[in-house]
Formats: structure tokens, C-alpha cells, sequence
């Protein structure tokens, strides 16, 4: 089957069966950010961004895609947005172990587009599926929370803030 997507900002035809997960078709493609964890779409290893929104590559079937804007952790970490982010989670001392990155990375930025300012349980609710490896829910929390006074107050005022809270 032939599928037109538009892959890291380019326009694409996947070749594949209708029902290859979009996981299988982009790993065969070189995309190494999208990493095989779990299979059942709750360790957050294969996670992309399908139409703006994180979703887990190994649940979506190639046939289903048709014409979707699919992006990758690679040409993610090329965004203002990833900085943010990195900036947050280096703040609340998360050490990513590229495992699950993208889980919590597209998470996290599916936080922060937002033009509001969620709780600290509303982030709660919107990472609860995840497990990460490589840190507590707590500390991912806290990251997301910094990385929100990023984007909202910049790097130096937030940076002053999370070394205040320590």
C-alpha cells in the first residue's frame, strides 16, 4: 500500500502493508528515536507526533494515516519548543536515558502549546499512562512545571526560580 504523508516536513510515500504500524514502517526508514518498548502503546518509547498530537507509533496501522503530518523526535529537536523543554528537564535534574524521550518529550510539549497554564494535577492526569524508565512521575512533573515558567518568563528568570525551590 501506498500512503502520502508528510514525514519531518517532507512530503512521503510509505510503502507498506495497510497493516504495518506506523512504528515498523518509520524504524525501517531509520528513524531511531522511534523505539520498539512495549508493543501495547503504554511505555512511551515510540511515541511521535501524528497531526501536532503524541501518539504511539506501534498502535496506529500504516492504513490509517493517509495524508497525516507525522514528526519524529530527530526533527523535533530542531524546535524553539524541544529547548524549552530540555531547558525544564535539565532544571528539575531529569537525565534522559533515549529509551523513552519521546514519550516524555512530546507529552511535555503537548503541555506546553497549550495557551494556558494547567495544575499541577491537570499535568498529572496528562502524563499518568507514561512509564518512564528514567524518572519518577514526580520529577517529570516538576520538569513540565519548569519548562512552562520557561516558555512563559524565559530561561533566566525560570532557571532562578528552580534553584530557589531546591
Amino acid at each position: 500500500m501506498n500512503v502520502p504523508v508528510i514525514l519531518n516536513g517532507n512530503k512521503t510515500i510509505l510503502d507498506a502493508p495497510a497493516d504495518d504500524t506506523l512504528m515498523t514502517v518509520l524504524r525501517r526508514l531509520g528513524c531511531s528515536s522511534v523505539k520498539c518498548g512495549c508493543g501495547m502503546g503504554a511505555c512511551g518509547s515510540c511515541t511521535v507526533l501524528l497531526n501536532d498530537n503524541p501518539v504511539a507509533s506501534c498502535k496506529i496501522p500504516l492504513g490509517i494515516i493517509q495524508n497525516a503530518d507525522i514528526v519524529t523526535l530527530e526533527y523535533f529537536e530542531r524546535t524553539k519548543e524541544y529547548s524549552i523543554i530540555m531547558k525544564g528537564f535539565e532544571l528539575a535534574g531529569i537525565k534522559l536515558c533515549g529509551l523513552c524521550n519521546s514519550g516524555k518529550i512530546f507529552s511535555a510539549y503537548q503541555i506546553i502549546k497549550m495557551n494556558k497554564i494547567p495544575s499541577r494535577s491537570e499535568i498529572q492526569e496528562m502524563v499518568r499512562s507514561l512509564a518512564p524508565c528514567c524518572t519518577d512521575l514526580n520529577t517529570l512533573i516538576n520538569g513540565i512545571s519548569i519548562a512552562l515558567d520557561v516558555r512563559d518568563n524565559g530561561i533566566e528568570k525560570a532557571t532562578r526560580r528552580a534553584e530557589r525551590n531546591k
